[in-house]
């Protein structure tokens, strides 16, 4: 037996980011056991790039490098999104590369339907993705049930996730290189700050962070405002290592405070020397910035904020914590957010947001402070969210600025030893490897052609009922399922209730046929489906999946056709699940799913119907039953407010 190959689907290991920090710490620590052939897939790479070969393992670029896919990609934003991602090459890259185990380490969104692929269930898929709000979306069940383990940064979702059924998980912390970030001693600590100017007997407030709508800035400008006005001998600075062109307009912040320019700084990063300094930032708004001169080399216009393309080394980042008397995170949500253990190395004490992984590290036995919140509930996806009271932070800066020199002492140690516990690389690797050592049996032969659908298929009828469905799945859909999977549950209700097996088996290959003459479209045109002929308005429903999903979505039905009474009903779906509603009296065409079908203004809008002379509108109106994150515009009514049900299923 040769080495177990590894595909390791992320962030590049070379990006200044979370996830690209987590790639570089994880797969140097497996690369080096020397048991694993380890193989990177960096997304955002193209393929092909020359800088993938100077790593030490083996790369692969997940984004597309030819002409036809630039193209489409300049004007789908559909399509580029899942470049970015890697769906467009992952199955050629799968079929190439054949792996033993697939891991993909990104927020559990970015692999979004690839769990529907048939050749995810044919190998050991392990997905490590950020599960940051509750309550928890369908997609993450979906997600486990098609999944070998489904792991989580932090343990704030394991509750949640047993509560739905879901088993096969577990928590495994990012990993972060305790080598890199340490506290210095105090002689070194003080010549760094004077370097940048910053005095001994001022009291530093640090945040780094990526400048996301998430991290609650606001809130903390008006805690640390509250905090200078409470503590009126306390020179206090607020430094937010971050990039102020992104995200939060900052400056703008600060000018509607009425915060003095010079008590917020930032880091600065030299494009030509790499050297950083901290100042304050200088500018109107993050659109106005005035170019900064490099003190080190004499660049002119060089200095920029630190970014995740242009940032500050390890190294650097370390000497920026021990600037810093107190780290400070508030924040709606997060995955791990790995400053926050950065910073407990370097022996800050950390005030951070009491929820979310926030949970994890907030408290006294952590070597910090918790941050108390209010709810809030994120549009769409009714994410309970936290928004950090100001009041609260400016209480615990005032607790750790008037703790003794002893007592802060030892939450700093505190705070170093519970990340060397939870958050090592050694900790964090030694159970990814514990899993992806776990027998799992292959007998796929890699070639995504054995894969597909065989409508010849002889069903072997001496099977019991469980055998016969897993055995049609498997050897004529060349989908592995199993008695846990709902559309397993759903054939043997079926079956439990007198349906003939012969009938299922015609259902199944006609919802396969339909399938695969779908797959076969390269333009989809929604218009083709509409009987423009009818005087009647049109409302559509879009619910793509699951079985279980479009099946309680019927009882929806009777009541939208109360309220829109002589409207056509269009349900639109994935081609499999027609099964499930033909003949319902309430629903007048089915519509196959394609993507395109995410956008409520398209599916409002108007079509381009060659044959006519002028444009005819699509849906009068259109609900979208699925929507997994606020990128997504559900429900518009188009003028049309008639809704009396609850939509929620």
């Amino acid at each position: 037996m040769g080495k177990k190959k590894i595909l390791f689907h992320s962030n590049c290991s070379r990006v200044l980011s979370g996830f690209g920090k987590n790639t570089r710490n994880v797969l140097t620590c497996l690369h080096k056991t020397g048991n694993y052939e380890v193989v990177e897939l960096a997304n955002g790479v193209k393929q092909g790039t020359p800088a993938l070969k100077l790593f030490p393992w083996r790369a692969i670029g997940t984004f597309p490098d030819d002409t036809e896919a630039a193209e489409r990609i300049e004007r789908d934003k559909d399509y580029k999104n899942k470049a970015g991602y890697g769906h467009l090459t992952i199955d050629e890259i799968i079929e190439k590369e054949k792996p033993d185990v697939y891991i993909g380490a990104e927020d559990l969104w970015a692999f979004s339907g690839l769990w529907e692929r048939k050749w995810w269930r044919q190998i050991k898929t392990i997905l490590w993705v950020t599960i940051d709000s509750i309550p928890l979306l369908q997609s993450t069940k979906e997600a486990a049930e098609n999944t070998y383990k489904l792991l989580t940064w932090s343990n704030f979702p394991q509750e949640d996730l047993k509560k739905i059924g879901v088993n096969n998980t577990e928590c495994i912390h990012g990993p972060v290189d305790s080598s890199n970030f340490f506290k210095k001693n105090e002689q070194e600590r003080q010549e760094t700050r004077k370097e940048n100017s910053i005095k001994k007997n001022e009291f530093i407030i640090g945040f780094v962070f990526r400048n996301q709508l998430r991290k609650s800035v606001s809130n903390l400008l008006d805690g640390f405002l509250q905090f200078k006005k409470t503590n009126t001998s306390c020179n206090a600075k607020l430094l937010l290592h971050t990039n102020w062109e992104e995200g939060w307009d900052i400056p703008s912040l600060i000018k509607e405070k009425s915060i003095n320019n010079e008590d917020v700084l930032t880091t600065y990063i030299c494009k030509s020397c790499s050297r950083y300094e901290v100042k304050p930032f200088q500018g109107a708004s993050k659109k106005k910035q005035t170019p900064q001169d490099c003190r080190h080399c004499g660049a002119k216009g060089s200095q920029k904020t630190t970014g995740v393309h242009n940032g500050t080394s390890e190294l650097q980042l370390n000497e920026i914590y021990n600037m810093m008397d107190v780290y400070c995170h508030p924040f709606t949500s997060g995955g791990q957010e790995l400053p926050i253990q950065e910073a407990k190395l370097c022996e800050l004490i950390t005030l951070v947001t009491d929820y979310s992984c926030g949970v994890d590290c907030s408290s006294e036995e952590s070597g910090g402070f918790p941050l108390s919140w209010n709810e809030y509930r994120e549009a769409g996806t009714q994410f309970i969210k936290a928004s950090t009271y100001p009041e609260s932070i400016s209480s615990k800066l005032n607790k750790v600025y008037r703790l003794n020199k002893s007592k802060k002492e030892q939450l700093g140690k505190k705070a170093r030893e519970f990340v060397l516990k939870n958050y090592s690389i050694k900790s964090s690797v030694d159970k990814l490897i514990k899993i992806i050592d776990e027998p799992f049996e292959i007998d796929w032969d890699y070639k995504l052609s054995s894969l597909k659908t065989d409508l010849n298929y002889k069903a072997n009828n001496e099977l019991n009922d469980d055998e016969y469905i897993i055995d049609i799945y498997k050897n004529m859909l060349k989908i592995k399922i199993n008695k846990n999977d709902e559309v397993f549950k759903y054939l043997k209700e079926r079956i439990n209730k007198g349906t003939a097996r012969d009938k299922i088996l015609d259902a199944l290959k006609k919802n396969a046929s339909k399938e695969k003459v779908k797959t076969k479209e390269v333009n989809y045109d929604l218009s083709k489906h509409i009987d423009f002929n009818r005087k009647n308005k049109r409302i559509a429903i879009v619910l793509p999946k699951s079985i279980g999903d479009v099946f309680m979505a019927t009882s929806l039905l009777e009541d939208l056709n109360r309220t829109y009474e002589g409207y056509d009903l269009y349900f639109i779906t994935k081609p499999c699940f027609f099964e499930v509603l033909d003949g319902n009296p309430y629903i007048h065409k089915l519509v196959p799913f394609d993507p395109v079908c995410n956008d409520a203004l398209m599916l409002e809008g108007f079509s381009n119907r060659q044959d006519r002379k002028d444009q005819e509108q699509l849906f009068n109106v259109a609900i979208l039953l699925h929507v997994n994150n606020q990128m997504v515009l559900n429900y518009t009514r188009n003028g049309e407010d008639k809704i009396s049900l609850d939509l929620c299923i």
